[in-house]
C-alpha cells in the first residue's frame, strides 16, 4: 500500500511540477520574444538614423554643388564676353581664354555627373526607407495574425468532439 500511495503521490507531484514549468517556459519564451522585438526595433531605429544622416549629407553636398555650378556659370558668362570681345579686359590672349573655357566645360560636366550620382544615392535612401516601413508593416501584420491564430487555436482546443 505504501508503495502504491508513494507512486500515486509522486506521479501527481510530477503533474503539478510540469504545469508550472510550462507556464515558466511560456513566460521565458514571451520574454525572449519581447527582447527580440525590442532589439529589432532598436536596429530599425539605428538604420533609420543612418539613412537620415546620409540623406542630410547628400542634401548638403547637393546644395554645395549648386553653389559651385552657379559660380561656374557666372565665370562662364564673363569668359564668353571676353571671347566675343564684349569685355574691356584685353589682358588675356585668345588661346588662354579658350583653354579656360574648355576647363570650365569639363568642370561643369564633372559637377553634373556628381549631381546625378548624388540624386541616385538620394533615391536609393528613399527606397530603403520605404522598404523598411513596408517590412515593419509586414512584421506588425504577422504578429497580429499570429495572435489571432493563437486565439483561434486555443478556443478550438477546449471544444469536445461530438
Amino acid at each position: 500500500r505504501r508503495q502504491a500511495t508513494e507512486y500515486s503521490t509522486s506521479s501527481s507531484d510530477d503533474e503539478f511540477e510540469s504545469k508550472p514549468s510550462l507556464t515558466h517556459k511560456a513566460k521565458r519564451t514571451l520574454r525572449r520574444r519581447r527582447k527580440l522585438e525590442k532589439e529589432t526595433k532598436q536596429l530599425i531605429k539605428q538604420e533609420e538614423l543612418k539613412r537620415l544622416h546620409k540623406a542630410q549629407a547628400v542634401q548638403r553636398q547637393l546644395e554645395e554643388l549648386e553653389e559651385r555650378q552657379r559660380a561656374l556659370e557666372t565665370f562662364g558668362v564673363e569668359l564668353e564676353r571676353e571671347l566675343r570681345g564684349e569685355s574691356d579686359s584685353g589682358t588675356k590672349d585668345e588661346t588662354q581664354m579658350l583653354h579656360e573655357w574648355f576647363e570650365l566645360v569639363l568642370e561643369k560636366n564633372k559637377l553634373m555627373r556628381y549631381e546625378s550620382e548624388l540624386l541616385v544615392i538620394a533615391q536609393e535612401l528613399e527606397l530603403e526607407d520605404h522598404q523598411s516601413r513596408l517590412e515593419q508593416k509586414l512584421r506588425e501584420k504577422m504578429a497580429t495574425d499570429g495572435k489571432l491564430k493563437g486565439r483561434v487555436c486555443s478556443s478550438h482546443a477546449h471544444r469536445v468532439p461530438a
